[in-house]
């Protein structure tokens, strides 16, 4: 199967709950790197090919919308080398998919602080959002410099900043008006969350949004997991009961 083919896929049907919205966290490409005496970057690039595998099931299991991890803002922490090399990662991969992406009808948008990415990276993002804006076949969402701490506090400034100008009563923020100042202001809170590579945490994404998430782990590296794992993890959650915190 290819992105192309997602046009013609119908989406199966379950008794059990519909998983709207997929995020995952993709762990695990610095490993796998190692453990076959490669480049670091060389696991990055193995993951992004394990993200089209992903990419081209997920309509067909009745995901409308997937939400992948793609650089968080501690990430800017790592070696300069590395960076610059996930940045042009980053390139290569915007050029080489947006038009596979519009093409199957894939939305493609990018939540995070985009003022620390390179100004054509900017422009590459902006395009292919713009061009991408009315295609319904699947919402896919990267997170790019993103943190959920950082998420919430510009959303907390936003509001403050409304109140302190008089335009806003702070008696009437709720949950929903608080939500809607959050880079996923657009987008439904995530019914399951997927992290690879064995690890048991959530590394600061979706903070907010995942107050009622199910989660899901999976031992394997982020770079060897694909479309039928996807499928399996689903599967079981389609099995739980859930009760969104009663």
């Amino acid at each position: 199967m290819t992105l192309h083919s997602l046009q013609n896929v119908q989406v199966k049907k379950s008794n059990g709950p519909h998983a709207l919205h997929v995020a995952m966290i993709m762990d695990g490409n610095g490993r796998w790197a190692r453990q076959r005496g490669l480049p670091h970057l060389a696991g990055h690039r193995q993951g992004a090919e394990a993200l089209r595998s992903v990419l081209e099931v997920a309509h067909s299991i009745g995901i409308d919308y997937l939400t992948v991890y793609g650089f968080s803002s501690e990430n800017w922490g790592r070696p300069a080398h590395e960076v610059s090399g996930l940045m042009q990662l980053l390139r290569v991969y915007l050029e080489r998919e947006s038009a596979k992406l519009h093409e199957a009808g894939l939305r493609f948008r990018v939540i995070g602080d985009r003022s620390r990415l390179d100004q054509k990276i900017i422009a590459m993002i902006a395009a292919i959002e713009e061009r991408t804006a009315r295609n319904s076949k699947l919402n896919f969402t990267v997170a790019i410099s993103y943190g959920g701490r950082a998420d919430i506090l510009q959303a907390a400034r936003s509001l403050a900043q409304q109140a302190a100008e008089g335009r806003l009563d702070p008696g009437m923020i709720d949950e929903n008006l608080f939500s809607s100042h959050l880079a996923t202001s657009n987008i439904p809170d995530p019914d399951l969350l997927i992290r690879t590579s064995g690890e048991l945490r959530i590394s600061n994404f979706l903070l907010w949004q995942s107050a009622y998430t199910e989660l899901a782990f999976s031992d394997k590296l982020w770079p060897d997991f694909n479309g039928d794992d996807l499928q399996a993890i689903v599967a079981e959650f389609r099995e739980r009961d859930r009760r969104f915190g009663c």
